[in-house]
């Protein structure tokens, strides 16, 4: 069930301005006496427990949340009954940007585990952004940044074999954790394979294999959902060798 904590005032001090998070979920370039006025944002902190929703497909949008802890994926059900992943979303990234055109969430969030949301209102925002200089062109490139990461997908879709999606895959999950602080070549995948596979467009039996001659190939080693990277370089040279061949 989904669990929202109000923030009180103890806790707006500051709570944007002087978080650690600011940079990747808002990458402000602002003047440091504007940081303040980004408190305001932070309605309450929802927690979210492991397989719940943040949210489903036709909720009334109210909010964007940025990720303090844990993290996500989201879906949509095809006509057919099953789930098409459409994203994966770990701390600092931001969800709910689907529900600005319709006012209505466009897909499901669910937490992969046990997580915490930083709710921030939408109306607040926009109120913000007309005070604050700078704030509206930070939203847009918040905005642009979840454009180019759907672009990249795209990509993966149209012009990658299977290895050449995963390998992409388990470099753009590197670069994410790098970003974050935590290690580029030793991570925890919180997605299962079936999920990974949903979303890369493999099936599951496609997902095992490749997993299997990347481990024979000595480019990583696979510990159910751990993944130690062996060698990145032999990643990056499987997909552009394999471009080199198209």
């Amino acid at each position: 069930m989904k669990s929202t904590v109000p923030v009180t005032a103890a806790d707006l001090k500051r709570v944007c301005s002087q978080c650690n998070l600011l940079e990747l979920c808002l990458p402000f370039g602002m003047a440091d006496q504007d940081l303040h006025r980004l408190d305001d944002l932070v309605a309450a902190r929802r927690k979210i427990k492991r397989q719940q929703p943040l949210y489903r497909t036709g909720d009334l949008f109210e909010a964007i949340y940025a990720i303090r802890t844990g993290s996500f994926k989201t879906d949509v059900l095809l006509e057919d009954g099953r789930e098409q992943v459409t994203g994966f979303q770990m701390t600092g990234e931001i969800l709910g940007l689907d529900g600005i055109s319709t006012e209505l969430h466009s897909c499901n969030a669910i937490a992969l585990e046990d997580s915490e949301v930083c709710v921030i209102s939408y109306p607040r925002l926009e109120e913000l952004s007309r005070l604050v200089e700078g704030l509206q062109h930070q939203f847009h490139k918040v905005m642009s940044r979840e454009i180019v990461r759907d672009h990249g997908v795209m990509m993966l879709l149209g012009s990658m074999r299977a290895e050449e999606r995963l390998a992409a895959f388990l470099l753009n999950m590197s670069q994410r954790f790098t970003a974050r602080g935590f290690s580029a070549a030793e991570f925890h995948l919180r997605m299962t394979r079936e999920e990974i596979g949903s979303y890369l467009g493999l099936k599951l039996e496609t997902v095992s294999r490749a997993f299997s001659r990347f481990q024979d190939e000595g480019l990583v080693a696979v510990q159910q959902k751990h993944i130690r990277i062996l060698d990145s370089g032999g990643l990056k040279n499987l997909i552009q060798h394999q471009a080199g061949l198209r």
